[in-house]
């Protein structure tokens, strides 16, 4: 075996690489579904460092999602050079929309976009670069680790689809699992909300508005009484009731094309969330029964009324792991050797560690220094994202 490099201009020069590398990765184009690109880099990267073909696998999971996907998961599973149980780190490589066209810059202690019309993508770039810097050392020799699984996910940002339907299989049965995302370092997420969406389809009667309004059922005031009763009545934005909390949204509305015609048909998304799925599933209900009073409520000339259609899905349950998860031990004494004190947290927005839960792998999700994530504001924390790496060869070496 090569000997451990542990001197201080060793140091620096892996940090001036890993900084070269998470560059490269943010540059490059990859929005959910068109991630073959960012695939690529990686697999090269994988076999330049020393990796053989045959412990790079891709599964299928972008032919089992809504969104026509390019490539799955790619999964790297190595035998330790230690004795130990198996851990897996996890990241997802899509980015959102607006940061296609990512051109990374230093700017002090940050990396930013020279384009300002462009977000960073370090959601989740970031992650994805401390898994492959991490996998290149332990190809180099730098580290004695356990047995690891490394795992890129595709399509976390429209509905975590890979983690959903990730090859579980293929993982060798990890027995502590990290995932690294958007936010700090220090801040372990041991939980998260679930979140429920769904599509609301509004009927009404179609009718001229100038010369025989009241032959009309307009399906936007069916809309505008439905939203307005939710909101009165507490079940929109920040929901406390006796039963529960959670939040709801109508994010999306859409329909009409005349002002002289009593608008037929409106189409609305929305969600639910909430940590207590029962309580979730309350939401979804008053929900509905919101927009079924609204309907029948809106009548015309003949006492005619509309209707409502709904179609919903879960997008992930929520979960939270237990306080002797052996993970969250691991990830605590990783963080305060590196001198710092962990902050365990609950996430109201989904994870690919959600799904992971799900699929019999609870996993601790780390930040890598991400800021202003899906803006054209988004920035990553040099010093941060080194801290995600160190924690990172913490979390899979052999002490």
């Amino acid at each position: 075996m090569p000997k451990r490099k542990s001197t201080s201009t060793t140091i620096r020069s892996q940090d001036t690489s890993t900084l070269a590398l998470v560059t490269e990765l943010m540059a490059i184009p990859g929005q959910s579904g068109q991630e073959a690109a960012v695939m690529e880099y990686i697999r090269r990267r994988l076999l330049a460092a020393g990796g053989k073909q045959s412990q790079l696998q891709f599964d299928r999971a972008h032919t089992k999602t809504p969104l026509a996907g390019q490539v799955g998961n790619l999964v790297l599973k190595l035998p330790g050079n230690r004795r130990g149980p198996r851990r897996m780190l996890s990241a997802h490589v899509d980015t959102v929309p607006v940061c296609v066209g990512s051109q990374p810059v230093r700017k002090g202690r940050f990396i930013e976009s020279a384009d300002p019309n462009t977000g960073l993508g370090a959601d989740d770039r970031a992650g994805a670069a401390v898994l492959l810097a991490t996998a290149e050392r332990m190809f180099a020799g730098d580290i004695d680790h356990f047995p690891t699984t490394l795992l890129w996910t595709v399509q976390e940002e429209v509905g975590l689809f890979g983690a959903r339907n990730v090859n579980v299989a293929k993982l060798g049965k990890p027995s502590l699992a990290f995932n690294f995302d958007g936010g700090s370092p220090t801040k372990l997420t041991i939980g998260a909300t679930g979140g429920y969406r769904m599509d609301i389809h509004v009927h009404g009667i179609a009718s001229h508005a100038g010369g025989a309004p009241e032959e009309g059922v307009s399906a936007i005031a069916i809309a505008s009484l439905a939203i307005a009763d939710l909101v009165e009545n507490g079940w929109h934005g920040l929901i406390e009731k006796r039963g529960g909390t959670g939040t709801s949204n109508v994010g999306v509305i859409e329909g009409g094309a005349a002002t002289n015609v009593v608008t037929n048909y409106v189409t609305l998304r929305a969600e639910a969330r909430s940590h207590n799925s029962k309580f979730r599933e309350r939401i979804v209900r008053e929900i509905e029964k919101a927009f079924t009073r609204a309907a029948r409520k809106v009548r015309n000339a003949k006492r005619e009324h509309g209707r409502v259609e709904f179609n919903g899905h879960l997008d992930y349950d929520s979960f939270r792991l237990a306080a002797n998860d052996p993970s969250i031990a691991v990830a605590t004494a990783a963080v305060k050797a590196e001198g710092h004190q962990a902050d365990l947290a609950i996430s109201n927005g989904g994870l690919d560690a959600n799904w992971l839960a799900a699929r019999g792998v609870p996993a601790v999700t780390l930040g890598c220094g991400q800021r202003n994530i899906h803006t054209v504001d988004e920035q990553l924390d040099i010093e941060a994202f080194k801290l995600a790496c160190r924690l990172a060869v913490r979390l899979v070496a052999a002490k």
